[in-house]
């Protein structure tokens, strides 16, 4: 899955015979799981017809400062554009508009969202070989890069001209890697590993029966999709569940029973920056499993039971560096049940749901937290899709992690 997946990206096109380009370019970034919308200048229409661009980013495309209808003019919002955006990008960017961009000059829509954008912003030179090596040219690109903007570089290659050499705007695939490459890097958990813990065990009484719990794995699986998004390496240790995930830094390692989570989980775990324990793992097993289907006959049937290895416990006992998160499902006195577990543990932080709070049971798509850290600082939390409390729990670990 790319990094470029759900984010927002501006696309300005400038008047250059490269703009042709934009329509794969547009492809390319809705097939990365991109939303788009484009900005062109009102000359780059002889180029590439907002038609094209309009029906391949499926979002209509700006030009001007107002658009008409049959009644009246609309104003197109150049500040609540540049806000919308996660990234911008211009490509092509023509000499014209790298000076433009650099001295402030606003005469299109496309140089008012410029200077009104809030996020990075990543531009493509494109123009001939004498226009691209001039003096002028590169003090903008320069200052341009000064200001914090991105160049992508521009290739060697036969131009517009029939000259060849450097000016040619870089291929669509090069500019999505670029950015997706640019992206990764800059990611808090770049070249940090996650292990995670998520969903039920079961555990067998014979081989077609178990005891289980409601867990889904949907937390689980949350944080591990949001540990990769943040650009963290992430084992995923998962009970059974019917979630899935697909995402090229999460390995997703599938167990059954506690025994097996366990030994999988200190298979990974010496090695790892941050570990999250959120599976719900059965705290007994039975002592006997029965190799055969027991058959239903008269009267109880006992099941001696025995308790499970601790998994968070063991963690924490043997914790070098890792930044350790554990998990408590309380219904009563939960704060104070999560503080004992917390120091008990010897955990970094401990993420508390009641099963009190409505919107905060096992299967379902919400949940409603607290967050406790070894200082007893809380934090807490409104209902909010499983989602948006995966984000919230890596930003806590964040402000309290070296990276």
């Amino acid at each position: 899955m790319s990094v470029l997946k759900g984010k927002k990206i501006l696309l300005g096109v400038t008047a250059g015979i490269a703009a042709y380009k934009t329509a794969h370019l547009v492809r390319l970034f809705i097939k990365a799981g991109a939303e788009i919308q484009v900005v062109m200048t009102p000359a780059s229409k002889d180029f590439v017809t907002p038609l094209t661009l309009s029906t391949l980013s499926k979002n209509p495309v700006h030009s001007t400062f107002y658009e008409k209808n049959e009644e009246n003019e609309l104003w197109n919002n150049h500040v609540d554009l540049g806000l919308w955006a996660n990234y911008m990008l211009i490509a092509p960017a023509t000499a014209n508009t790298l000076s433009k961009m650099t001295h402030g000059t606003v005469d299109n829509l496309l140089l008012a969202v410029y200077l009104s954008a809030k996020c990075p912003v990543y531009f493509a030179p494109a123009m001939d070989l004498d226009m691209f090596k001039h003096q002028s040219t590169t003090d903008n690109i320069s200052k341009l890069q000064e200001f914090g903007n991105l160049l992508i570089p521009a290739a060697s290659g036969e131009l517009a001209s029939g000259l060849v050499g450097e000016g040619r705007m870089a291929e669509p695939e090069d500019i999505v890697s670029f950015m997706e490459n640019d992206i990764l890097e800059k990611l808090p958990l770049k070249g940090r590993k996650v292990l995670l813990t998520a969903g039920p065990t079961y555990e067998a009484i014979d081989p077609v029966r178990f005891i289980g719990n409601h867990s889904s794995g949907k937390m689980g699986f949350e944080l591990a999709s949001r540990a990769a998004e943040l650009g963290a390496e992430v084992i995923l240790v998962s009970g059974p569940t019917s979630q899935t995930i697909k995402h090229s830094l999460v390995k997703r390692v599938d167990v059954v029973s506690a025994e097996e989570m366990y030994e999988a989980v200190f298979s990974y775990y010496d090695n790892v920056d941050i570990a999250i324990a959120a599976a719900a793992v059965a705290d007994y097993t039975p002592v006997n499993k029965a190799k055969q289907k027991i058959k239903k006959k008269e009267g109880n049937l006992p099941i001696e039971l025995k308790a499970t290895k601790d998994i968070l416990a063991a963690m924490g006992n043997s914790k070098k560096e890792q930044f350790l998160v554990g998990f408590a499902l309380e219904t009563n006195d939960e704060v104070a049940n999560a503080k004992g577990k917390l120091a008990r543990k010897n955990l970094d932080l401990i993420v508390l749901n009641s099963l009190n709070d409505k919107g905060a049971a096992f299967g379902g798509d919400t949940n409603k937290i607290c967050v406790i850290d070894a200082s007893n600082n809380i934090a807490e939390y409104s209902l909010k899709s499983k989602e948006e409390v995966a984000s919230d729990i890596f930003s806590e670990i964040l402000k309290r992690t070296d990276v």
